[in-house]
């Protein structure tokens, strides 16, 4: 399995940004695409974006469009969320994912808090 570690949560105001980054280690070949999840409180957990392995291939959720940039740096391991001009609407612990390839669980990441608030 993948072990993934977050960083870069924490407060800002509306409008502002931050960037997440997550590193990943151990069977980086078990998994096929890596992505951000959040989870606001009382809320499902949803996924805002995910990128291929070879970044070839880039999905986002219709609610960060236009907003987030997911990137990754396979020479580091590491998967990247740039987040522009946040909304309070956007408060959540954020996960990192690692897509297990088949007959592979998925892997997550312990969360880092971002809170939008003036």
């Amino acid at each position: 399995q993948v072990q993934l570690a977050e960083s870069g949560g924490g407060v800002v105001q509306p409008g502002g940004s931050l960037r997440l980054s997550c590193v990943a280690h151990g069977s980086i070949d078990s998994i096929y695409a890596m992505g951000w999840s959040r989870q606001a409180p009382g809320k499902q957990r949803e996924l805002v974006a995910a990128i291929s392995n070879g970044g070839g291939t880039i999905n986002y959720a219709d609610s960060v469009k236009g907003r987030f940039t997911i990137s990754r740096d396979n020479t580091k391991n590491t998967v990247y969320l740039q987040m522009n001009n946040l909304q309070p609407e956007d408060t959540a612990v954020y996960y990192c994912k690692g897509f297990g390839r088949i007959g592979r669980e998925d892997s997550w990441g312990k969360g880092t808090l971002v809170t939008v608030s003036s």
